[in-house]
């Protein structure tokens, strides 16, 4: 697998923000079939940053409905593959710099 296709996108919220300052653990969305060592491979070479450890988590689909106009709306939100990326002391990830 290439390293574009198994980073999709970090996750920006209140709780990896604050992970990212005390723990300095990042948090990522990934592709399901990637593994821990093609994981921290990728964003080794990515951020140029030396990574301690990666635990990984399957969150679970989950489904949704809603009332709207036209009725009532089924789905589901598809399932995803998250990755909690420790970096080494003193290393930092800039996740903002592209905005």
């Amino acid at each position: 697998m290439k390293q574009a296709e198994i980073l999709i996108k970090p996750i920006l919220t209140e709780k990896a923000n604050l992970q990212q300052t005390k723990l300095s653990c990042y948090a990522f969305k990934v592709d399901k079939r990637a593994n821990k060592l093609e994981i921290k491979k990728a964003i080794e070479n990515f951020y140029g940053v030396t990574v301690k450890s990666v635990n990984t988590a399957v969150a679970p689909a989950k489904n949704k409905s809603r009332f709207t106009k036209a009725g009532y709306i089924q789905g589901t939100k598809s399932s995803y593959k998250k990755a909690m990326v420790t970096i080494a002391e003193g290393e930092t990830i800039d996740l903002y710099s592209n905005i």
